[in-house]
């Protein structure tokens, strides 16, 4: 059964559920597009090639998407409009698996070696003090030992939220006082984490963006110090994205690779609007694997991102 015996019925109905706004605004729009045709034509195309552009695919995917079904399309010589749905769930499967990511099962960090280190990343407002907290009560469901170092020291709100989170579902939070080395929160953290043999320390960082140069000084300065305790931290550097904001969450998944290197992202918010297309053109164009999703404001409502429910619950399971 692979990661599909994992995904419970209640996990898949709060995917369902989430997904539902994209669902009946971008597939709602599809099938406008290609009412009353016996064929995919040129016209067909064109339609689809506006639906996804406006859906916060993003002008490149979205080509490529197109090119891909014009191939397809000129194999076949003959192809009717509901087959193309069929053909669009599959192309756009075949691009989230492009980035070279696996799904994984659950909530789980690969630990050969504890304490295994995450930097969290990501403007102010995207949720990322929220996603903190909702990985640090999945981690420890999961049976592991989770700390929080509160490095995020130029907004007193972000460390009493992220106080506020620890006693929610159980875990230290390390923080100093308003405006402190935020890289020296990250060593007092990873230097509790290691003395209390912890399984997973979460590191949150402040969010400002008007200066790249300073972020990335920052950024970097935090990295180089956290590796005096943990020679290879951070193992992981999540970036966080407020999927509602549609073309502005891609801006900001450039400022951020530029600013440093991602590996992971999460994409939040997903619940409240019909942009959650952008998953597919983030995924594609910055081949960084989306591995967490926002569905909600529940602690349950963060997921692990997996592909093929993501695209079952997009286009239905029939399609």
């Amino acid at each position: 059964m692979g990661f599909f015996s994992f995904f419970s019925k209640e996990k898949k109905e709060t995917l369902d559920k989430g997904l539902s706004k994209t669902k009946e605004s971008v597939f709602g729009k599809i099938a406008r597009a290609v009412a009353g045709k016996s064929k995919v034509d040129d016209e067909v195309l064109d339609n689809l090639e506006e639906v996804l552009i406006t859906s916060d695919v993003g002008v490149e995917t979205t080509l490529r998407i197109i090119e891909r079904i014009e191939k397809r399309v000129a194999a076949d010589k003959y192809m009717n409009a509901t087959e193309l749905n069929h053909i669009l769930r599959d192309e756009i499967a075949a691009l989230l698996t492009e980035n070279n990511s696996e799904d994984v099962d659950d909530f789980e960090a690969p630990i050969a070696k504890k304490p295994y280190v995450i930097m969290v990343v990501g403007v102010n407002g995207v949720g990322k003090t929220t996603t903190i907290g909702k990985l640090a009560y999945q981690f420890k469901k999961a049976g592991k030992s989770v700390y929080l170092g509160a490095a995020d020291t130029f907004r007193a709100a972000a460390v009493e939220q992220l106080v506020i989170w620890g006693e929610r579902v159980g875990v230290p939070v390390v923080k100093q006082k308003m405006g402190a080395d935020p890289a020296s929160v990250a060593f007092d953290t990873l230097n509790s984490a290691t003395a209390n043999n912890a399984d997973v320390v979460i590191i949150d960082t402040a969010g400002r963006l008007h200066n790249k140069v300073g972020l990335m000084n920052e950024l970097t300065k935090i990295k180089n110090v956290m590796k005096k305790v943990v020679p290879d931290a951070p193992n992981e550097v999540l970036l966080v994205l407020d999927g509602s904001t549609g073309q502005n969450a891609f801006e900001q998944a450039k400022q951020f690779t530029l600013a440093t290197e991602v590996t992971a992202m999460a994409v939040t918010k997903l619940d409240g609007t019909a942009k959650g297309g952008v998953v597919i053109g983030i995924s594609d164009q910055f081949k960084i694997p989306v591995k967490y999703i926002g569905l909600g404001e529940g602690v349950e409502d963060l997921q692990v991102f997996r592909k093929k429910e993501f695209v079952d619950s997009l286009f239905g399971e029939n399609a």
